[in-house]
């Protein structure tokens, strides 16, 4: 009976071993991801990046980053690919989070640009005006102080006010700080602050429109909405389907980790 005991004990002692090694995921470049179970934010460029490009990848699309990272935490994935910026946000709230870099994404930045509904020239030609008197001007440097500063102590902005009585509505997805988040009651962020100049540019009032990211091009191609100001990054299969902006600003994925 005691040996059988002893050997209960050495048993259970190594089922609860190799239990423990297959929660502790050791991620540390984008060569590690191959068979990982990994978070996306549905509809961007990294979950397309994630399916084209990791072998063996459970994937698993969600809402927001933040969504995905909850399931990191508890454990129901391995690790989150996301564009950088709002990636350091979700690591800033959660101190059991850290990020990954790999030199393959810093090589491969992305570019974010404003979406108009195919052919809508005239619009597209008051953004790109924005776009260039805001950088001329330097109020693009001033909005990225605002919204990306050194100490990490966002100061919102003043609103930019239109006196038109036409409405032009931005269509957005809340949950990709610092470019469009919830404060309050209001939505706000880098985006939204230059969708207000491009609103006041044209003599219009701004009216923002919150959905999920996937939802975007599809609304723009209906009308429900003018243009898309979400963090979103230019490439071929969106060219498609919707006109671009000059780009205002370039970001690169990383890979969200458990401590």
């Amino acid at each position: 009976m005691k040996k059988i005991a002893i050997f209960a004990v050495a048993f259970a002692a190594s089922l609860s071993f190799i239990a423990c090694n297959k929660t502790n995921v050791e991620i540390n470049s984008v060569a590690d991801l191959a068979g990982k179970k990994i978070g996306v934010q549905a509809g961007t460029t990294g979950e397309a990046w994630v399916q084209e490009n990791v072998e063996g990848v459970k994937l698993s699309s969600f809402k927001s980053g933040m969504d995905a990272a909850l399931d990191l935490k508890n454990r129901a994935i391995d690790a989150v690919v996301l564009d950088e910026l709002p990636a350091k946000a979700i690591v800033e709230r959660n101190s059991d989070l850290k990020i990954v870099r790999d030199n393959l994404f810093a090589e491969n930045k992305e570019a974010y640009a404003i979406a108009v509904k195919k052919g809508n020239e005239s619009l597209l030609a008051s953004i790109n005006k924005t776009i260039s008197d805001m950088k001329s001007s330097g109020e693009y440097e001033k909005l990225v102080a605002a919204f990306m500063p050194a100490d990490g102590n966002i100061v919102l902005p003043a609103f930019e006010k239109s006196s038109g009585d036409k409405i032009v509505k931005l269509g957005t997805n809340a949950a990709f700080p610092p470019f469009e988040y919830v404060e309050g009651k209001d939505i706000v962020g880098f985006d939204i602050s230059m969708g207000q100049k491009i609103a006041a540019s044209t003599g219009m009032k701004l009216e923002v429109v919150d959905m999920a990211f996937d939802s975007l091009i599809p609304a723009l191609q209906s009308g429900s909405i003018d243009f898309i100001a979400a963090g979103m990054s230019v490439n071929e299969e969106r060219k498609k389907n919707v006109d671009f902006s000059d780009t205002y600003f370039e970001s690169e994925q990383v890979i969200i980790v458990r401590k």
